[in-house]
């Protein structure tokens, strides 16, 4: 018999359904996972903010600080914590070539949960090793979209494990707003604004949701060169694909089917920037708040350096969210001069 197609958030049935698509949800969320992740701190800088012209108080929750180095481990853990006894002890599936592959390895791991990752054949050996390293099971295909989903398909039929998608599923969307719902309650001061990057959407969706009612104001932040999300926002339609060409690697994926109509509904506007304004907003981290920012994490902070965002006239502090800092440091930092 041939295994279900799985598309985002399919896999055996949940013996738990999904909460509503709301705040409280994600409440309830981060009740659940309270004891599994990191409370990651929020950082400030005076020369940051003295180099915007609005000079806003920046709260930068550094998400590169979480386990296995990204928001991602949010999500993957409060998808675990949904899944029934029996689901848990046939494991868990994704596909992934990055931080989602890390989270759910390492979030199975901690739970004493098999997990399998379908990984194209290209991925940094990092990222590799890193899944590698949580005790993850890889299955290598083609870096394409129809290798990736045969491979999963395979996995799933041989296994009988649950798939956990990186983005377009309500568990992991309601698992990676927890990211503000902290942050929210570490600012010293209350929030005018805040900005997450935006890929396939499971972030700023979050995001948005854990926003309402707060007053806050929500902008997503995406790569000049991967802006089918921005793209979309004006036709007023979800774009399906995206030619990414972007050094933000964790941002090259298109938006979420579930994911848009939260974006469009309640986030202000994206905010697109180029490659070079995302180099020098990492470069800027690093030497001023002292961490290790992957260009994907860096995003939000290049477009609230931006004109576009600048001309807003913002006033009050703005929530920044670094998503990422799984780097390849054997390489040279991207805004390293080469011979």
């Amino acid at each position: 018999m041939a295994p279900p197609a799985l598309t985002p958030g399919s896999g055996p049935a949940a013996a738990v359904p999904p909460l509503p698509l709301t705040s409280a949800s994600i409440a309830v969320a981060h009740e659940a996972i309270r004891q599994q992740i990191h409370q990651t701190p929020v950082f400030t800088s005076s020369s940051l903010s003295a180099s915007l012209p609005g000079r806003n108080a920046l709260y930068l929750k550094a998400e590169n600080l979480q386990k296995a180095g990204a928001f991602k481990f949010r999500g993957a853990s409060y998808s675990l914590s949904r899944l029934s006894p029996e689901e848990l002890e046939k494991g868990v599936c994704t596909h992934s070539s990055g931080n989602h592959a890390g989270a759910l390895a390492l979030a199975a791991k901690e739970r004493g949960v098999k997990c399998y990752v379908v990984m194209p054949n290209n991925s940094a050996q990092p990222k590799v090793d890193a899944v590698r390293g949580y005790g993850a099971s890889i299955t290598f295909c083609e870096p394409n979209a129809a290798a990736r989903a045969a491979a999963l398909e395979e996995v799933q039929a041989q296994t009988g494990a649950t798939f956990i998608p990186p983005y377009d599923a309500a568990n992991t969307i309601l698992g990676q707003g927890t990211a503000l719902l902290e942050l929210l309650e570490q600012a010293p001061k209350p929030l005018a604004a805040v900005v997450a990057p935006v890929g396939g959407g499971g972030l700023l969706a979050g995001t948005a949701l854990a926003a309402d009612g707060t007053g806050v104001r929500v902008f997503g932040a995406e790569p000049a060169g991967a802006d089918d999300c921005a793209q979309g926002l004006r036709e007023g339609k979800r774009r399906a694909d995206v030619q990414a060409d972007t050094i933000a690697d964790g941002l090259r994926t298109p938006v979420g089917v579930l994911n848009f109509p939260i974006i469009q509904e309640k986030v202000e506007r994206v905010i697109t920037v180029t490659d070079e304004e995302i180099v020098e907003a990492m470069r800027l981290m690093w030497e001023r708040l002292k961490l290790v920012v992957e260009p994907s994490g860096a995003t939000a902070f290049a477009a609230v350096r931006s004109a576009q965002f600048q001309a807003l006239g913002i006033q009050g502090p703005v929530g920044i969210i670094i998503s990422g800092g799984n780097i390849d440091l054997s390489k040279p930092l991207p805004w390293a001069k080469q011979d």
